[in-house]
């Protein structure tokens, strides 16, 4: 668990009695680079808005959203996608580059050229159900930090039931239910590699979040406008 995890346990573990309640709904998937940005940037949000109201507890809510859900189980060439899909090879230099610039700013370096395969996300985003039902709020922050570092600064295929398996014991998950879980996993997958996603059609892209059901940020903003929104929705 990274410090910005232990920040967030601290505030999630206050007594809901006494302190109103700010629910943040963050919509996300792992191959979005923004998402990981996204959520250090969410990180020191809740930092910056503890620091101002600790009378407020902060309780998020990690909710799959997957941009390509047709990509089959076992992934795609992720150089040869992202060429077909920008158009050349200078315009996938120009969008990484644009990407490492604002990683940078918020302590992240990309490593896209570690990267070899596309995965389909389902297998990772039910990794993280699993987490949610058995485990606490810092456990799932966690869990999804680590998916998103792993396939954008280490390379690994986080569609491979084995890499999310090390994956999840790094995170604390128990073994035997993580076994069982990834077993099902692979025998109830869908051919189409769709997951149930969960629906909301105000969500078209990732990383979304959404402030006490009134108040939502689509993309990627600064710790700074995160707070900013995080204040204008306990104070509505």
């Amino acid at each position: 668990m990274n410090l910005s995890d232990q920040k967030w346990a601290a505030q999630a573990s206050g007594d809901a009695g006494e302190r109103s309640v700010l629910k943040i709904e963050a919509f996300f998937d792992f191959i979005c680079p923004w998402c990981l940005i996204g959520k250090r940037n969410l990180d020191s949000a809740i930092s910056r808005f503890a620091s101002s109201r600790p009378d407020v507890r902060v309780s998020v809510q990690w909710r799959s959203h997957q941009l390509l859900p047709w990509t089959p189980l076992d992934g795609m060439p992720y150089q040869a996608f992202y060429r077909d899909r920008l158009g050349s090879a200078e315009a996938v230099a120009a969008r990484r580059a644009q990407v490492q610039r604002a990683g940078q700013d918020a302590g992240v370096e990309f490593a896209f050229d570690r990267i070899e395969v596309l995965p389909n996300t389902a297998a990772a985003h039910d990794l993280v159900s699993l987490a949610a039902s058995r485990g606490n709020g810092a456990q799932v922050a966690a869990l999804i930090d680590r998916l998103l570092t792993a396939y954008f600064l280490e390379g690994k295929n986080i569609g491979d039931c084995e890499i999310l398996e090390r994956l999840g014991l790094e995170c604390g998950l128990e073994h035997e239910g993580l076994k069982a879980h990834l077993v099902a996993t692979r025998r109830l997958a869908d051919p189409t590699g769709q997951r149930v996603a969960y629906a909301d059609p105000q969500v078209s892209g990732v990383p979304y979040f959404v402030f006490n059901a009134g108040y939502s940020l689509s993309g990627v903003y600064s710790p700074v406008a995160i707070a900013s929104a995080m204040a204008l929705a306990v104070a509505g």
